[in-house]
């Protein structure tokens, strides 16, 4: 790797960051001049780097999806019982949204955001929350739900919702999302 190299991997991770922060607490109308001096870049050297601040917005929350999902799911070596690690992931949210800088899922509030499900953050977006449905579902399945497919679905909008509650009412959940998804678990049958 060359010097110029090294420096643009140094630009590129720090407008990746800087983007990630401003959009997640600020929304996604941050402007680039907003965000090239949160990263200590120029504007010239962001373009060098991305097409665009679109891009660059898909391009941090792709970067952050597999921490957000390893900081919501239980990990892969976890010999929990299906209900249990379907329950992990309430009790994640449940003390996501108790800290002061909650401000929703980044990926629903991206998405809501943009208003546009072609937007290539938009793509990312749903992708994240697909692989969420998709861990609910394979629980689902091994804890002999009735429909897992329906299941997985319906625990989502409760993660959705509970996180989106939570930041409108500006407010910890208090236990709600673990006893909705609890109600959901037990009318499916997940014991």
């Amino acid at each position: 790797m060359t010097t110029d190299e090294g420096l643009k991997v140094s630009a590129r991770e720090r407008l990746l960051d800087a983007a990630a922060g401003l959009f997640y607490r600020d929304g996604v109308g941050i402007g680039v001049d907003a965000l090239c001096r949160a990263a200590g870049v120029s504007k010239r050297t962001m373009y060098q780097l991305f097409d665009s601040k679109d891009e660059v917005l898909a391009a941090s929350l792709e970067r952050r999806s597999p921490a957000y999902l390893a900081l919501t799911l239980p990990g892969e070596d976890d010999p929990g019982p299906p209900r249990a690690r379907v329950l992990h992931v309430f009790e994640r949210l449940e003390a996501l949204t108790a800290a002061p800088e909650y401000r929703g899922c980044p990926f629903v509030a991206t998405a809501v955001e943009l208003k546009d499900p072609g937007h290539p953050a938009s793509v990312v977006a749903r992708r994240s929350k697909d692989a969420l449905t998709a861990f609910f579902q394979r629980e689902a399945a091994r804890g002999g739900a009735v429909e897992p497919e329906t299941l997985a679905r319906q625990l989502t909008i409760v993660f959705d919702g509970a996180g989106s509650r939570a930041v409108v009412q500006g407010r910890p959940l208090d236990g709600l999302a673990v006893a909705t998804a609890n109600a959901l678990l037990d009318a499916a049958g997940v014991a």
